[in-house]
Protein backbone atom coordinates (compact mmCIF):
# COMPACT_ATOMS: atom_id res chain seq x y z
CA UNK A 1 0.00 0.00 0.00
CA UNK A 2 1.15 3.65 -0.94
CA UNK A 3 -1.37 6.14 -1.13
CA UNK A 4 0.16 9.53 -2.23
CA UNK A 5 -2.00 12.74 -1.66
CA UNK A 6 -0.88 16.24 -2.62
CA UNK A 7 0.23 18.68 -0.07
CA UNK A 8 -0.50 21.98 -0.66
CA UNK A 9 2.04 23.03 1.75
CA UNK A 10 4.43 20.75 -0.48
CA UNK A 11 3.22 21.65 -3.77
CA UNK A 12 3.69 17.59 -4.70
CA UNK A 13 2.60 14.17 -3.84
CA UNK A 14 4.17 12.80 -1.28
CA UNK A 15 3.25 9.43 0.72
CA UNK A 16 1.25 9.43 3.38
CA UNK A 17 2.71 8.22 6.60
CA UNK A 18 0.14 9.15 9.64
CA UNK A 19 1.55 9.83 13.01
CA UNK A 20 -0.58 7.04 14.62
CA UNK A 21 -1.99 4.53 11.96
CA UNK A 22 -4.64 3.16 14.56
CA UNK A 23 -5.72 6.75 15.53
CA UNK A 24 -5.44 8.83 12.22
CA UNK A 25 -6.68 12.37 11.96
CA UNK A 26 -8.61 14.48 9.79
CA UNK A 27 -10.51 17.58 9.64
CA UNK A 28 -12.17 18.95 7.00
CA UNK A 29 -14.02 22.61 7.01
CA UNK A 30 -17.93 22.00 7.03
CA UNK A 31 -20.66 24.40 6.30
CA UNK A 32 -21.59 28.39 7.29
CA UNK A 33 -24.84 27.54 8.13
CA UNK A 34 -27.17 30.40 6.97
CA UNK A 35 -28.44 29.27 3.81
CA UNK A 36 -28.84 26.42 1.23
CA UNK A 37 -25.88 24.48 0.07
CA UNK A 38 -25.20 24.45 -3.90
CA UNK A 39 -23.63 21.79 -5.86
CA UNK A 40 -20.36 22.95 -5.55
CA UNK A 41 -20.31 23.23 -1.66
CA UNK A 42 -21.05 18.81 -2.09
CA UNK A 43 -17.74 18.09 -3.45
CA UNK A 44 -15.75 18.79 -0.22
CA UNK A 45 -18.29 15.86 1.72
CA UNK A 46 -18.04 13.58 -1.53
CA UNK A 47 -14.09 14.04 -2.04
CA UNK A 48 -13.40 13.45 1.80
CA UNK A 49 -15.50 10.99 2.67
CA UNK A 50 -14.21 9.05 -0.48
CA UNK A 51 -10.56 9.85 0.83
CA UNK A 52 -11.94 8.34 4.67
CA UNK A 53 -13.02 5.14 3.07
CA UNK A 54 -10.07 4.75 0.99
CA UNK A 55 -8.08 5.15 4.64
CA UNK A 56 -10.37 2.84 6.21
CA UNK A 57 -9.74 -0.01 3.44
CA UNK A 58 -6.19 0.24 4.35
CA UNK A 59 -5.59 0.69 7.97
CA UNK A 60 -9.07 -0.68 9.09
CA UNK A 61 -12.90 0.24 10.26
CA UNK A 62 -12.20 2.46 13.39
CA UNK A 63 -8.76 3.86 12.28
CA UNK A 64 -9.98 7.09 11.15
CA UNK A 65 -11.20 9.72 13.84
CA UNK A 66 -12.88 12.62 10.58
CA UNK A 67 -13.88 15.91 12.25
CA UNK A 68 -16.29 17.86 10.09
CA UNK A 69 -17.41 21.36 11.91
CA UNK A 70 -20.54 23.72 11.86
CA UNK A 71 -20.11 27.20 12.10
CA UNK A 72 -23.25 28.65 13.80
CA UNK A 73 -22.17 32.30 14.67
CA UNK A 74 -21.41 34.17 11.66
CA UNK A 75 -22.87 37.46 10.88
CA UNK A 76 -24.48 35.99 7.73
CA UNK A 77 -26.72 34.06 10.33
CA UNK A 78 -27.16 37.56 12.31
CA UNK A 79 -28.14 39.49 9.91
CA UNK A 80 -30.34 36.23 8.16
CA UNK A 81 -31.96 35.77 11.77
CA UNK A 82 -32.66 39.68 11.90
CA UNK A 83 -34.79 39.66 8.93
CA UNK A 84 -36.51 36.83 9.68
CA UNK A 85 -37.39 37.95 13.82
CA UNK A 86 -35.74 34.73 14.94
CA UNK A 87 -33.34 33.53 16.77
CA UNK A 88 -29.90 32.46 15.55
CA UNK A 89 -30.74 29.11 16.53
CA UNK A 90 -33.62 28.95 14.44
CA UNK A 91 -31.27 29.97 11.49
CA UNK A 92 -28.60 27.75 11.78
CA UNK A 93 -30.75 24.38 12.85
CA UNK A 94 -32.55 24.72 9.78
CA UNK A 95 -30.11 24.57 7.70
CA UNK A 96 -27.72 22.28 9.24
CA UNK A 97 -30.61 19.70 8.91
CA UNK A 98 -30.88 21.20 4.74
CA UNK A 99 -27.38 20.05 4.89
CA UNK A 100 -26.94 17.20 6.59
CA UNK A 101 -30.24 15.90 4.08
CA UNK A 102 -28.27 16.64 1.05
CA UNK A 103 -25.26 15.05 1.75
CA UNK A 104 -27.07 12.03 2.67
CA UNK A 105 -28.80 11.78 -0.50
CA UNK A 106 -25.28 11.79 -2.27
CA UNK A 107 -24.14 9.29 -0.10
CA UNK A 108 -22.07 11.09 2.19
CA UNK A 109 -21.45 9.26 5.50
CA UNK A 110 -21.40 11.48 8.77
CA UNK A 111 -18.10 12.12 10.22
CA UNK A 112 -16.73 10.91 13.53
CA UNK A 113 -17.24 14.17 15.29
CA UNK A 114 -19.05 17.33 14.17
CA UNK A 115 -18.03 19.76 16.69
CA UNK A 116 -20.25 23.44 16.64
CA UNK A 117 -18.38 26.40 16.65
CA UNK A 118 -21.43 27.80 19.59
CA UNK A 119 -20.39 25.08 22.01
CA UNK A 120 -16.45 25.59 21.29
CA UNK A 121 -16.17 29.03 22.73
CA UNK A 122 -14.00 28.06 26.25
CA UNK A 123 -11.69 26.60 24.01
CA UNK A 124 -11.40 29.52 21.44
CA UNK A 125 -11.00 32.13 24.67
CA UNK A 126 -8.33 29.88 26.08
CA UNK A 127 -6.15 29.86 22.64
CA UNK A 128 -6.53 33.65 21.98
CA UNK A 129 -5.23 34.16 25.85
CA UNK A 130 -2.45 32.00 25.29
CA UNK A 131 -1.80 33.74 21.66
CA UNK A 132 -1.80 37.17 23.64
CA UNK A 133 0.41 35.89 25.99
CA UNK A 134 2.98 35.01 24.31
CA UNK A 135 2.81 38.17 22.09
CA UNK A 136 0.83 37.00 18.82
CA UNK A 137 -1.74 38.64 18.88
CA UNK A 138 -3.55 42.10 21.02
CA UNK A 139 -6.39 43.61 22.27
CA UNK A 140 -7.66 47.27 20.79
CA UNK A 141 -11.27 48.42 21.48
CA UNK A 142 -13.17 45.73 22.63
CA UNK A 143 -11.51 43.61 19.58
CA UNK A 144 -8.42 41.28 19.27
CA UNK A 145 -6.31 40.88 16.52
CA UNK A 146 -3.65 38.09 15.58
CA UNK A 147 -0.42 40.62 15.00
CA UNK A 148 0.64 38.90 11.51
CA UNK A 149 4.23 40.64 11.30
CA UNK A 150 4.89 38.50 14.76
CA UNK A 151 4.57 35.47 12.93
CA UNK A 152 7.93 34.97 10.52
CA UNK A 153 6.39 31.95 8.91
CA UNK A 154 3.02 33.81 7.85
CA UNK A 155 2.03 32.87 3.97
CA UNK A 156 3.94 29.65 3.91
CA UNK A 157 1.16 27.87 2.92
CA UNK A 158 -0.38 30.17 0.40
CA UNK A 159 2.78 31.97 -0.92
CA UNK A 160 1.48 35.12 -1.65
CA UNK A 161 3.51 38.29 -1.32
CA UNK A 162 2.73 41.00 1.38
CA UNK A 163 0.37 43.11 -0.94
CA UNK A 164 -1.72 39.69 -2.59
CA UNK A 165 -2.36 38.45 1.05
CA UNK A 166 -3.88 41.59 2.13
CA UNK A 167 -6.05 42.03 -1.38
CA UNK A 168 -7.01 38.40 -0.94
CA UNK A 169 -8.00 38.48 2.59
CA UNK A 170 -10.25 41.84 2.04
CA UNK A 171 -9.31 43.16 5.28
CA UNK A 172 -11.49 45.47 6.73
CA UNK A 173 -9.75 49.00 7.63
CA UNK A 174 -9.89 49.95 10.99
CA UNK A 175 -7.88 52.21 12.96
CA UNK A 176 -7.38 50.17 15.93
CA UNK A 177 -5.60 47.56 13.53
CA UNK A 178 -1.61 47.85 14.13
CA UNK A 179 -0.97 46.67 10.74
CA UNK A 180 -3.30 46.16 7.86
CA UNK A 181 -3.04 42.72 8.01
CA UNK A 182 -4.19 41.56 11.27
CA UNK A 183 -7.18 39.78 11.42
CA UNK A 184 -9.46 39.15 13.92
CA UNK A 185 -9.37 36.45 16.88
CA UNK A 186 -12.69 38.17 18.79
CA UNK A 187 -15.22 41.24 17.92
CA UNK A 188 -17.80 42.93 19.98
CA UNK A 189 -21.70 42.13 19.87
CA UNK A 190 -24.03 44.24 20.84
CA UNK A 191 -26.53 43.71 23.23
CA UNK A 192 -29.01 42.78 20.56
CA UNK A 193 -26.83 40.34 19.02
CA UNK A 194 -24.85 36.66 19.64
CA UNK A 195 -22.60 36.95 22.28
CA UNK A 196 -20.37 35.72 25.10
CA UNK A 197 -18.89 37.23 28.02
CA UNK A 198 -14.78 36.75 27.54
CA UNK A 199 -11.61 38.82 29.14
CA UNK A 200 -12.03 41.42 26.35
CA UNK A 201 -15.67 42.14 26.92
CA UNK A 202 -19.04 40.59 25.31
CA UNK A 203 -18.50 39.37 21.78
CA UNK A 204 -17.91 36.20 19.55
CA UNK A 205 -15.29 34.76 17.85
CA UNK A 206 -13.72 35.61 14.60
CA UNK A 207 -14.13 32.91 11.89
CA UNK A 208 -10.51 31.62 11.61
CA UNK A 209 -10.28 30.35 15.36
CA UNK A 210 -12.84 28.30 15.68
CA UNK A 211 -10.96 25.80 13.37
CA UNK A 212 -7.88 26.18 15.23
CA UNK A 213 -9.50 25.35 18.82
CA UNK A 214 -11.31 22.90 18.02
CA UNK A 215 -9.15 20.71 15.99
CA UNK A 216 -7.03 21.66 19.45
CA UNK A 217 -9.60 20.30 21.70
CA UNK A 218 -10.81 17.05 19.40
CA UNK A 219 -7.52 15.82 17.76
CA UNK A 220 -4.63 17.35 18.63
CA UNK A 221 -2.24 20.19 18.57
CA UNK A 222 -0.87 18.45 14.86
CA UNK A 223 -3.25 16.65 12.81
CA UNK A 224 -3.01 14.21 9.97
CA UNK A 225 -4.88 15.82 7.14
CA UNK A 226 -6.54 19.40 7.09
CA UNK A 227 -9.17 19.32 4.17
CA UNK A 228 -11.45 22.11 2.01
CA UNK A 229 -12.01 24.09 -0.75
CA UNK A 230 -9.18 25.85 -2.27
CA UNK A 231 -10.80 29.18 -1.92
CA UNK A 232 -10.20 28.09 1.67
CA UNK A 233 -6.04 28.30 1.37
CA UNK A 234 -5.86 31.83 2.18
CA UNK A 235 -6.90 33.51 4.27
CA UNK A 236 -8.34 30.91 6.35
CA UNK A 237 -6.09 28.23 6.42
CA UNK A 238 -3.58 29.96 6.39
CA UNK A 239 -4.58 32.36 9.12
CA UNK A 240 -5.91 28.80 11.32
CA UNK A 241 -2.60 28.04 10.43
CA UNK A 242 -0.40 31.12 11.66
CA UNK A 243 -3.00 30.93 14.95
CA UNK A 244 -2.18 26.48 16.15
CA UNK A 245 1.71 27.39 14.95
CA UNK A 246 2.24 30.33 17.17
CA UNK A 247 0.18 28.62 20.03
CA UNK A 248 2.18 25.75 20.07
CA UNK A 249 5.58 26.74 20.15
CA UNK A 250 6.04 25.79 16.22
CA UNK A 251 4.52 22.79 15.77
CA UNK A 252 2.43 22.47 12.34
CA UNK A 253 -1.11 22.41 12.30
CA UNK A 254 -1.33 19.59 9.83
CA UNK A 255 0.95 16.96 8.10
CA UNK A 256 -0.74 17.61 4.79
CA UNK A 257 -2.80 19.75 3.36
CA UNK A 258 -5.55 18.93 0.49
CA UNK A 259 -7.79 21.06 -0.87
CA UNK A 260 -10.18 20.16 -3.34
CA UNK A 261 -11.13 22.69 -6.72
CA UNK A 262 -14.10 24.46 -7.55
CA UNK A 263 -17.30 23.07 -9.33
CA UNK A 264 -17.80 26.15 -12.27
CA UNK A 265 -21.17 27.00 -14.11
CA UNK A 266 -19.01 27.73 -17.20
CA UNK A 267 -16.09 30.41 -17.10
CA UNK A 268 -17.25 31.47 -12.92
CA UNK A 269 -16.99 29.29 -10.16
CA UNK A 270 -20.45 28.25 -8.36
CA UNK A 271 -20.91 30.94 -5.66
CA UNK A 272 -23.58 32.44 -4.08
CA UNK A 273 -22.53 35.96 -3.78
CA UNK A 274 -22.74 35.37 -7.80
CA UNK A 275 -26.16 33.98 -8.30
CA UNK A 276 -25.27 31.03 -10.90
CA UNK A 277 -25.63 28.50 -8.58
CA UNK A 278 -28.18 24.97 -8.39
CA UNK A 279 -28.27 22.90 -4.86
CA UNK A 280 -28.63 19.47 -4.63
CA UNK A 281 -32.30 19.70 -3.26
CA UNK A 282 -33.24 21.76 -6.62
CA UNK A 283 -31.65 18.69 -8.88
CA UNK A 284 -32.94 15.95 -6.26
CA UNK A 285 -36.40 17.34 -6.82
CA UNK A 286 -35.50 17.41 -10.52
CA UNK A 287 -35.43 13.33 -10.60
CA UNK A 288 -31.87 13.34 -10.64
CA UNK A 289 -30.53 10.64 -8.13
CA UNK A 290 -28.31 10.77 -5.30
CA UNK A 291 -25.73 8.81 -6.37
CA UNK A 292 -25.72 10.47 -10.03
CA UNK A 293 -24.85 13.54 -8.42
CA UNK A 294 -21.79 11.38 -6.73
CA UNK A 295 -20.79 9.87 -9.38
CA UNK A 296 -20.37 13.32 -11.73
CA UNK A 297 -18.54 14.92 -8.36
CA UNK A 298 -16.25 12.42 -8.28
CA UNK A 299 -15.94 12.32 -12.61
CA UNK A 300 -13.32 14.92 -12.81
CA UNK A 301 -9.79 14.83 -10.51
CA UNK A 302 -10.77 16.19 -7.18
CA UNK A 303 -7.63 18.86 -7.70
CA UNK A 304 -9.07 19.86 -11.34
CA UNK A 305 -12.34 22.07 -12.05
CA UNK A 306 -14.98 20.86 -12.83
CA UNK A 307 -17.85 22.05 -15.16
CA UNK A 308 -21.41 21.28 -14.10
CA UNK A 309 -24.05 20.41 -17.11
CA UNK A 310 -26.88 18.83 -17.93
CA UNK A 311 -24.86 16.58 -20.37
CA UNK A 312 -22.57 15.93 -17.01
CA UNK A 313 -25.19 14.48 -14.78
CA UNK A 314 -26.90 12.28 -17.90
CA UNK A 315 -23.58 11.02 -18.56
CA UNK A 316 -23.28 9.93 -15.08
CA UNK A 317 -26.79 8.32 -14.93
CA UNK A 318 -26.01 6.10 -18.44
CA UNK A 319 -22.81 5.06 -16.77
CA UNK A 320 -24.40 3.98 -13.05
CA UNK A 321 -27.34 2.10 -15.47
CA UNK A 322 -24.18 0.05 -16.96
CA UNK A 323 -22.77 -0.69 -13.96
CA UNK A 324 -26.09 -1.78 -12.19
CA UNK A 325 -26.80 -3.74 -14.86
CA UNK A 326 -23.48 -5.35 -14.83
CA UNK A 327 -23.41 -5.79 -10.55
CA UNK A 328 -26.94 -7.38 -11.06
CA UNK A 329 -27.75 -8.59 -7.15
CA UNK A 330 -24.22 -9.71 -6.36
CA UNK A 331 -22.80 -9.45 -2.77
CA UNK A 332 -19.44 -7.27 -2.25
CA UNK A 333 -16.37 -9.55 -3.46
CA UNK A 334 -12.72 -8.67 -3.09
CA UNK A 335 -11.39 -5.47 -4.45
CA UNK A 336 -9.76 -4.82 -7.67
CA UNK A 337 -6.46 -3.95 -7.16
CA UNK A 338 -6.22 -1.56 -9.90
CA UNK A 339 -9.23 0.35 -8.55
CA UNK A 340 -7.26 0.85 -5.42
CA UNK A 341 -3.94 1.71 -6.92
CA UNK A 342 -5.33 4.70 -9.17
CA UNK A 343 -7.15 5.92 -5.58
CA UNK A 344 -4.03 5.27 -4.40
CA UNK A 345 -2.33 8.39 -6.38
CA UNK A 346 -3.52 11.11 -5.50
CA UNK A 347 -7.40 9.97 -4.89
CA UNK A 348 -7.42 9.36 -9.43
CA UNK A 349 -11.26 8.88 -9.29
CA UNK A 350 -11.53 9.72 -12.89
CA UNK A 351 -8.82 6.57 -13.40
CA UNK A 352 -10.76 4.21 -10.66
CA UNK A 353 -14.38 4.92 -12.60
CA UNK A 354 -12.99 3.78 -15.70
CA UNK A 355 -11.46 0.95 -14.44
CA UNK A 356 -14.90 -0.18 -12.99
CA UNK A 357 -16.27 -0.42 -16.28
CA UNK A 358 -13.43 -2.57 -16.98
CA UNK A 359 -14.02 -5.51 -14.61
CA UNK A 360 -16.81 -8.30 -15.47
CA UNK A 361 -16.52 -10.47 -11.79
CA UNK A 362 -20.02 -8.27 -10.53
CA UNK A 363 -18.72 -8.88 -6.91
CA UNK A 364 -15.42 -7.54 -7.48
CA UNK A 365 -17.20 -4.75 -9.52
CA UNK A 366 -19.41 -4.27 -6.20
CA UNK A 367 -16.68 -4.03 -3.60
CA UNK A 368 -14.21 -2.13 -5.56
CA UNK A 369 -17.34 0.79 -6.51
CA UNK A 370 -18.09 0.53 -2.65
CA UNK A 371 -14.53 2.12 -2.23
CA UNK A 372 -16.07 5.40 -3.73
CA UNK A 373 -19.44 5.53 -2.19
CA UNK A 374 -21.25 3.67 -5.32
CA UNK A 375 -22.94 0.86 -6.11
CA UNK A 376 -24.34 -0.07 -3.02
CA UNK A 377 -27.47 -1.06 -3.69
CA UNK A 378 -29.03 -3.91 -5.74
CA UNK A 379 -30.07 -3.40 -9.36
CA UNK A 380 -33.70 -4.21 -8.71
CA UNK A 381 -33.61 -1.03 -5.85
CA UNK A 382 -31.69 1.58 -8.42
CA UNK A 383 -34.09 0.19 -11.57
CA UNK A 384 -37.58 0.15 -9.48
CA UNK A 385 -39.77 2.99 -10.08
CA UNK A 386 -38.79 2.91 -13.70
CA UNK A 387 -35.21 2.74 -14.76
CA UNK A 388 -36.13 2.71 -18.46
CA UNK A 389 -38.90 5.07 -18.72
CA UNK A 390 -39.00 7.79 -21.14
CA UNK A 391 -37.25 10.17 -19.35
CA UNK A 392 -34.37 7.60 -18.35
CA UNK A 393 -33.98 6.95 -21.90
CA UNK A 394 -33.64 11.09 -23.27
CA UNK A 395 -31.15 11.24 -20.45
CA UNK A 396 -29.42 8.26 -21.82
CA UNK A 397 -29.28 9.48 -25.67
CA UNK A 398 -28.68 12.92 -24.42
CA UNK A 399 -25.67 11.67 -22.54
CA UNK A 400 -24.73 9.22 -25.95
CA UNK A 401 -24.93 13.01 -28.07
CA UNK A 402 -22.72 14.71 -25.73
CA UNK A 403 -20.34 11.62 -25.90
CA UNK A 404 -20.23 11.87 -29.81
CA UNK A 405 -19.75 15.54 -29.20
CA UNK A 406 -16.94 14.81 -26.81
CA UNK A 407 -15.34 11.99 -30.19
CA UNK A 408 -15.72 9.76 -27.18
CA UNK A 409 -17.25 6.99 -29.51
CA UNK A 410 -16.44 3.75 -27.46
CA UNK A 411 -18.67 5.24 -24.79
CA UNK A 412 -21.57 6.39 -27.59
CA UNK A 413 -21.44 2.73 -28.67
CA UNK A 414 -21.85 1.48 -25.38
CA UNK A 415 -24.98 3.60 -25.05
CA UNK A 416 -26.48 2.29 -28.03
CA UNK A 417 -25.44 -0.81 -27.56
CA UNK A 418 -27.42 -0.77 -23.67
CA UNK A 419 -30.48 0.65 -25.02
CA UNK A 420 -30.42 -1.84 -27.75
CA UNK A 421 -30.39 -4.59 -25.30
CA UNK A 422 -33.44 -3.43 -23.67
CA UNK A 423 -35.34 -2.78 -26.29
CA UNK A 424 -34.68 0.65 -27.15
CA UNK A 425 -33.68 1.43 -31.02
CA UNK A 426 -32.13 4.67 -32.12
CA UNK A 427 -32.06 6.62 -35.56
CA UNK A 428 -29.95 9.32 -35.50
CA UNK A 429 -31.69 11.96 -37.82
CA UNK A 430 -30.06 15.17 -39.26
CA UNK A 431 -31.20 17.01 -36.59
CA UNK A 432 -32.06 14.76 -33.72
CA UNK A 433 -32.14 10.84 -32.36
CA UNK A 434 -35.13 9.64 -32.07
CA UNK A 435 -35.98 5.99 -30.49
CA UNK A 436 -38.32 3.25 -30.73
CA UNK A 437 -39.02 0.64 -28.69
CA UNK A 438 -38.38 -2.87 -30.86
Amino acid sequence: MSLRLHDTMAREKREFKPADPERITMYVCGPTVYGRAHIGNMRPPVVFDTLSRLIEHHYGAGSLVHARNVTDVDDKIIEKARDEGVDPSVITERYEQFYLEDTGALGVREPTIAPHATREIAPMVAMIEELIAKGYAYEAEGHVLFAVASDPDYGALSRRDREQMIAGARVEVAPYKKDAADFVLWKPSSDDMIGWDSPWGRGRPGWHIECSAMIRAHLGETIDIHGGGLDLTFPHHENELAQSRCAHEGAPLARYWVHNGFVDMGADKMSKSLGNVVTPNELLEAGHDGEVLRFALLSAHYRQPLPWSEALMAQAKATLDGLYRKVGDAEAGAVDEDVVAALDDDLNTPLALSRLGQIDDPAVLKASAALMGLLERSADQWFKGGGDNDADIDARIEARTAAKAARDFATADRIRDELAADGILLEDGPEETTWRRA
